[in-house]
């Protein structure tokens, strides 16, 4: 696919997946035809000097246009010859110019451009084509065929005839004379292994122990000079179209890596005139300096094309280029003046022309880090994951200064948001859940440390069973009536208790408290007020936010903070009026909320008084029933057992010395509600 412009200087066609140009002047077309081929209608044009280029994708009705301007501008006739389509597989094979054409009578079956042979073998009676497979087609046309009958006339084999033609205008490159230089052992990453480069007028030959490659010059597209993160070694990257290829495999980009300390004395095997009338003072005979730059030099001269370098990109370490992964394999990604370029598996370049947008994603795994998704206009997505979060806000400064449309700007949930969600989301004192964990860790420990200085259990290093004593101290704290007097029978166990009992007493009046204040709160009561300072950035924190994007939130504080204190005395008394007014609606409100209030405490403190009034009088008649009963303790009377039953299990302590007004006195205080004998009773069976 490409863009096909028609001037009156020529034609010029740019490929929309590579950028490549083909620009045919309107002084070399020497013919145009126009002909239906599978998709619509093609434009076949032939120049001078024999290259061929067909175009594609016409529709009938574009003839009359097409025809008028060729006529005007390039004063050429625009032919239209129908293929044949008899289906027939026996023809005469016509050679003209780079096109081997298959004619039945006059009218052509099928061409080979003969720039696409890589390979032509000779058998009895048969000639083999192979060809460049085609990175655009999902199934390429590998070989053809051609049986060619034996002939009368003596000392001319039709077969070597046929192999001469082909091979005269083939792409068959055939190494010779002497090589301008070798480079010996060079690493290259891809494809992968050492490599003897051996540089030629017309291509580059790369030797290896396994496999052979040899590169035109014409295939080579851009040449790239990238400086490695480590600064000690050298990325030289060459692109290739059509690539270089081995079996299935096809390498777009050759990768040479160098280190900068490696130095190297060239020598060419010119004369210093060739060198000088060659390459007009570009290179020279004797050269010297470091491999990577002598590489690129006789690179640059030979190819004629200009080197690519970083621009004025740098990430969050000082380097040019910042590290992501690619397809599960890790690499450096390098943001040019006009694309970017990802090294090294798989290589990646991508021009900015041909970018549709990007965007800053949330990193899947972890929120250190985040995701640059790169789509093209013809929809294919690159995503370079794991980026460091450091580099965030200058890749999206480069992004923006290049004037790329970014998915997610703009969005109330977009980029500048999610990036703020996951930029505070490692900070402590934001994230509610941490916070909680670590409370109900103190905790944890706290009451593991108690139960284990009371208990006197052995604890284990590794797993604390202080941890599960803790669940049954929280039992006893809840539900003390029910849990009070198990009985008698294990005065062992007696012994032991009390220990634990008074460890719990310490920690039940404070949880008690807490109870209180907590029932304290109303949730209907009114709000406190904000102040002036809140209301301002209450009503201007996304303006900061869009005129910082990708600010943290302290960040955010701080620059509010600084807006605040640089705003005029004027502005301010705007808030503080605002501030002044939500102040009189809360104290209104709050008249209003205890006028409520008081009738509802008043209406408490009186039902209090009652349930006091009716527990004295239950205790005089208990008191009044144990003056006039003196039975043996195996029948005990109610009034003993009623006494009994207001004894918390908390305050029965070892000591059996204690009078009986002190326990009276405990139980008071702990203000324990009285229960009928038989449910008191019942609860500690049950126990």
């Amino acid at each position: 696919d490409g863009r096909l412009r028609l001037s009156r200087q020529g034609v010029i066609f740019k490929n929309s997946k590579t950028g490549k140009v083909d620009n045919i002047q309107a002084s070399e077309l020497a013919e145009g035809v126009w002909r239906r081929v599978a998709l619509g209608h093609g434009l076949k044009l032939l120049t001078k000097n024999g290259h061929v280029y067909k175009y594609d994708g016409f529709r009938e009705s574009e003839f009359d246009k097409l025809s008028e301007f060729f006529k005007a501008h390039y004063r050429l006739e625009l032919a239209e010859r129908d293929l044949c389509v008899k289906g027939w597989n026996w023809g005469t094979v016509r050679f003209g110019g780079q096109l081997l054409s298959f004619d039945i009578g006059e009218q052509p079956v099928f061409e080979i451009p003969l720039s696409n042979v890589s390979q032509c073998t000779t058998g009895k009676n048969e000639v083999t084509l192979e060809f460049h497979q085609n990175d655009d087609a999902e199934v390429s046309l590998m070989e053809v065929r051609f049986y060619v009958p034996p002939t009368q006339e003596d000392g001319v084999d039709p077969v070597e005839a046929f192999a001469q033609n082909v091979l005269s205008k083939a792409d068959v490159i055939q190494a010779t004379g002497d090589a301008i230089c070798i480079f010996r052992e060079l690493q290259c990453l891809t494809p992968r292994g050492r490599y003897d480069i051996r540089i030629y007028p017309t291509f580059l030959h790369l030797h290896g122990k396994t496999f052979d490659y040899k590169i035109p010059y014409t295939t080579v597209l851009r040449l790239f000079l990238l400086p490695h993160k480590d600064q000690r070694q050298m990325f030289f990257v060459i692109s290739l179209d059509p690539p270089i290829k081995q079996g299935q495999t096809r390498y777009h980009f050759l990768i040479l890596l160098f280190s900068k300390d490696e130095d190297i004395s060239l020598t060419l095997n010119m004369n210093e005139e060739e060198v000088e009338k060659r390459f007009e003072g570009r290179l020279t005979k004797n050269m010297s300096g470091s491999l990577y730059e002598m590489v690129s030099r006789v690179m640059k001269a030979l190819v004629n094309r200009k080197i690519t370098v970083p621009g004025n990109f740098q990430g969050h370490s000082g380097a040019q280029c910042i590290t992501c992964s690619y397809k599960a394999s890790s690499g450096l990604l390098y943001p040019l003046e006009r694309g970017f370029i990802y090294v090294h598996k798989p290589p990646v370049h991508i021009r900015f022309d041909e970018i549709s947008f990007v965007n800053f994603a949330r990193g899947t795994t972890t929120t250190r880090s985040f995701d640059f998704e790169i789509e093209t206009k013809q929809g294919t997505q690159y995503t370079f994951s794991s980026i460091e979060r450091e580099e965030y806000g200058k890749l999206f400064d480069f992004v923006n200064a290049k004037k790329l449309n970014i998915k997610n700007r703009g969005l109330k949930e977009g980029m500048k948001q999610s990036y703020d969600e996951y930029a505070d989301s490692d900070e402590d004192q934001h994230d509610a859940y941490l916070e909680r964990m670590k409370e109900e860790g103190k905790i944890r420990e706290e009451n593991a440390n108690d139960s284990s200085d009371g208990s006197g259990e052995e604890t284990d290093e590794s797993f604390n069973p202080g941890e599960e004593d803790d669940d049954v101290a929280e039992e006893f704290d809840s539900n003390a009536s029910a849990s009070s007097s198990s009985g008698d029978g294990n005065s062992d166990r007696d012994e032991k208790k009390p220990a634990k009992k008074a460890k719990i007493v310490k920690e039940r009046k404070p949880r008690k408290k807490q109870l209180e204040s907590k029932k304290g709160k109303d949730p209907n009561a009114p709000k406190r007020p904000m102040s002036a300072y809140m209301l301002w950035l209450n009503a201007n924190r996304e303006r900061i936010k869009s005129d910082h994007p990708g600010i943290s939130i302290t960040d955010l504080s701080k620059k509010a903070g600084e807006l605040w204190k640089a705003m005029s005395k004027e502005k301010k008394e705007e808030w503080d009026r605002k501030a002044e007014d939500a102040r009189k609606d809360y104290e209104k409100a709050m008249k209003e909320y205890g006028m409520g209030s008081k009738s509802e405490s008043s209406r408490a403190e009186r039902s209090k008084k009652k349930k006091k009034k009716q527990e004295k009088q239950m205790k005089g008649k208990a008191e009044k029933k144990g003056a006039t009963s003196k039975s043996s303790s195996s029948t005990k009377s109610p009034a003993k057992s009623m006494s009994e039953s207001f004894k918390s299990k908390e305050f029965v302590s070892s000591d059996e010395s204690s009078s009986g007004e002190s326990k009276k006195e405990d139980s008071e205080e702990e203000g324990v509600a009285s229960l009928p004998p038989s449910s008191e009773d019942s609860a500690s069976g049950s126990d």
